[in-house]
């Protein structure tokens, strides 16, 4: 476990996983930076979901990072901390520490978001993966809040009794982070800080995969997200915002395409 400060004092915990054999570097192709979901860390979203195997299997150096306020990272209780954006900049001040040229990146929800955003004008981006996330980049400038109301997230997280949470996709959320035992203070103020502004996805130089569940209606739509990003791959799996990550094609076409040279 390694960790880095970022430029407002906030430190960041990150694992860096070598490949199967001990290649120094990862080989060839660059490292592969993992960014989680909302309320994930990286363990969840990437070490359970068999993901970081795969990649390392495949011979890549991983780097799977916990947001702030997530995971063994420092949790501020100010929503001026947070955003995806804030979080962009501490991915890209995550790059500076690997001192790498180039780098993949992987992000999943909240962490598409993040990906998306840093994308837009980060040159060492070699391939971008993104998933559970779909016209709500384009239409709401993030997270589709028509699907998962950042307000009534925020308030369901801050409840003191679980059960008088009405809206049901919050009331999911507020169960997945009692279960994870999050600091449901720095994810409330999270939840009042997400991205709502136009993302200029048509900049995004870097081949992108965008890879969806089926049934995920945070991803809903996602041809439109796919539209205009210049050079994307849009691939479906089976599943919804949870469970996709687990499907049988999610790891191995993540993997696949990340492989490609050049």
């Amino acid at each position: 476990m390694s960790s880095f400060t970022a430029d407002d004092g906030v430190t960041i915990f990150y694992d860096d996983v070598a490949p199967t054999g001990g290649t120094e570097g990862g080989g060839p192709l660059p490292p592969v930076i993992l960014h989680h979901g909302f309320a994930a860390d990286a363990h969840t979203n990437w070490v359970a979901t068999g993901v970081v195997d795969a990649l390392v299997a495949a011979g890549r150096r991983v780097v799977a990072l916990d947001a702030r306020g997530h995971g063994r990272s420092d949790a501020p209780h100010d929503p001026s901390a947070y955003g995806e954006g804030r979080m962009a900049r501490d991915l890209a001040r995550l790059v500076d520490v690997l001192g790498v040229p180039e780098i993949d990146l992987v992000g999943y929800s909240m962490g598409a978001v993040v990906a998306l955003i840093l994308a837009t004008d980060e040159p060492r981006i070699r391939r971008l993966v993104v998933g559970g996330v779909g016209a709500g980049i384009v239409e709401m400038g993030g997270v589709d809040r028509r699907v998962l109301d950042n307000t009534a997230l925020a308030e369901a997280l801050l409840a003191d009794d679980p059960d008088t949470v009405a809206d049901p996709v919050a009331a999911a959320f507020r169960a997945f982070v009692d279960a994870q035992g999050a600091d449901r203070r720095a994810l409330a103020a999270h939840a009042r800080s997400v991205h709502a502004t136009p993302i200029p996805v048509e900049r995004i130089t870097a081949p992108t995969l965008l890879l969806v569940g089926d049934a995920d209606p945070l991803a809903a739509r996602p041809e439109t997200l796919a539209a205009p990003i210049p050079d994307c791959t849009l691939t479906v799996v089976p599943g919804d915002h949870l469970s996709a990550v687990v499907a049988p094609t999610f790891a191995p076409s993540l993997v696949a395409f990340l492989s490609v040279g050049g």
